[in-house]
């Protein structure tokens, strides 16, 4: 159902009834995906599904999923990237390097433009990379080198992604 909010007529939903339809982190998520500029459309089914078509949901499940990895990576595995060798082969690896590369950029013109939605934008980015390289990249069960760089890999993108999600007031969950 599509609804309007109208001072005029006084119609309007306050952030109280939003937060309790869709939950904080929800609410603050798509409340900051969007330009101050631009209208909001807010479509509440998508906020409250537990799937990638939730931007709020993906990007968390990013960070959950790397946490899990973390978990499950058999003990004595360190994350570290050796010198020298051709460690990041995949397309995927050197796509999600170049995406996590950007980072301080994207904070700073944030800062400077007063636009934290390329926050998110830049979040639900990085969490895509992120996915394609999870489907395509075994982090457990490689060769020990690469298993521990690919670890590295995951750790940073884990400590980005969470920057991210603070950064917009959102909860980064560990399952």
């Amino acid at each position: 159902e599509l609804r309007q909010m109208s001072t005029r007529r006084g119609e309007m939903v306050t952030l109280e009834e939003l937060t309790g339809a869709i939950g904080v982190d929800a609410a603050r998520f798509f409340l900051v995906s969007r330009s101050q500029d631009q209208t909001l459309d807010l479509d509440l089914d998508l906020a409250r599904k537990q799937s990638q078509d939730n931007p709020v949901f993906y990007v968390q499940y990013a960070h959950a999923r790397i946490a899990s990895i973390v978990r499950n990576v058999p003990e004595g595995t360190v994350a570290a990237v050796p010198a020298g060798g051709e460690v990041f082969a995949t397309p995927y690896e050197r796509a999600l390097i170049k995406r996590l590369e950007g980072f301080p950029e994207v904070i700073q013109d944030a800062a400077e433009r007063r636009a934290p939605h390329r926050i998110a934008g830049y979040a639900q980015e990085l969490a895509a990379d992120f996915h394609v390289f999870y489907k395509h990249c075994r982090v457990i069960g490689v060769a020990e080198e690469q298993a521990a760089a690919r670890l590295a890999l995951c750790l940073v993108t884990k400590r980005v992604v969470a920057r991210c999600l603070r950064l917009l007031g959102v909860s980064a969950p560990e399952s």
